[in-house]
C-alpha cells in the first residue's frame, strides 16, 4: 500500500526537469516532458549505488534536474489562491524561496520510491499557438494498478519557456491539494506556519523508502 501511494507522489517528481537544459526540446512541451522524465530517470539508475550511501545527494540531482523547468513561482502563488493578495511583499517573496525548497525536497521524497517504474507518454501533438497544453501518461507497475497522469504545463508570455506547474494523477491536483491544505492553516493561523511547516519538511533528512520497508517488514 506504501508503494502504491508512494507512485502517485513519484508522479510529482515528472513535471518537469533536465540534465541538460541546451539537451532539452523547448519547442514543444509533449517532448520536452518526456526527454526530462527519461534523463531524470537514467540519472537516478545511473547514481542508484550512491544514492544509497547517500540519500541526500536526491535533492541534488531534483534541484539540477527538475527546477529548471519547473514554474515554481507561477505554482507558489497557484497554492496561494486568494490569500496571495493579503500577504505582505516580504513575507510573500520568503513563501516562495521556501515553496520552492520544498518542491525539491517532494520530489527527492518521491524519488526515494523510484523502483524502475515504467511511463509510457501519450503521442506529441502540435501545439500552435497555444500557451497552455495538457501532456497525459501512464504510470504501469507489474504488480500494482496502473496510474494515469496529466501534467499541466505553460508557456510564458515574456521568454516563450515552457515550464510546468502542476500534476494530476488519477483526478487528484497536486496544486489544488496543497492550496486546500495551506489555505485552513493561512486562514486559522497565518502564511508564516505554513513557511514554518515547509520548512520542516524541507529539514526532514532523507532515507531510501525502499530499504525502510524492508526493515520496517510489509505495512
Amino acid at each position: 500500500m506504501k508503494k502504491f501511494i508512494a507512485l502517485i507522489g513519484l508522479a510529482t517528481m515528472l513535471v518537469a526537469g533536465s540534465v541538460n537544459a541546451q539537451q532539452v526540446s523547448e519547442e514543444n512541451p509533449y517532448v520536452m516532458i518526456k526527454e526530462v522524465a527519461n534523463k531524470t530517470f537514467e540519472r537516478i539508475k545511473n547514481n542508484q549505488s550512491t544514492l544509497e550511501d547517500n540519500p541526500e545527494q536526491l535533492r541534488t540531482i531534483m534541484k539540477e534536474e527538475l527546477l529548471p523547468y519547473t514554474d515554481y513561482q507561477f505554482a507558489a502563488f497557484k497554492v496561494l489562491g486568494k490569500h496571495a493578495a493579503s500577504v505582505p511583499r516580504d513575507k510573500l517573496s520568503t513563501f516562495v524561496q521556501v515553496f520552492r525548497e520544498y518542491l525539491i525536497t517532494t520530489y527527492a521524497v518521491a524519488m526515494s520510491y523510484y523502483d524502475n517504474q515504467e511511463v509510457i507518454f501519450e503521442p506529441a501533438s502540435e501545439v500552435g499557438d497555444s500557451t497552455y497544453v495538457v501532456v497525459r501518461a501512464i504510470i504501469k507497475d507489474p504488480s500494482r494498478p496502473e496510474i494515469k497522469v496529466a501534467f499541466k504545463v505553460r508557456k510564458n508570455s515574456k521568454t516563450n519557456e515552457w515550464k510546468a506547474f502542476d500534476m494530476v494523477a488519477e483526478g487528484i491536483s497536486m496544486l489544488d491539494s496543497k492550496r486546500s491544505e495551506f489555505e485552513s492553516i493561512i486562514r486559522q493561523q497565518s502564511i508564516d506556519k505554513v513557511i514554518e511547516l515547509m520548512r520542516e519538511k524541507i529539514d526532514n533528512p532523507l532515507e531510501m523508502k525502499e530499504e525502510m520497508e524492508e526493515a520496517q517488514g510489509p505495512a
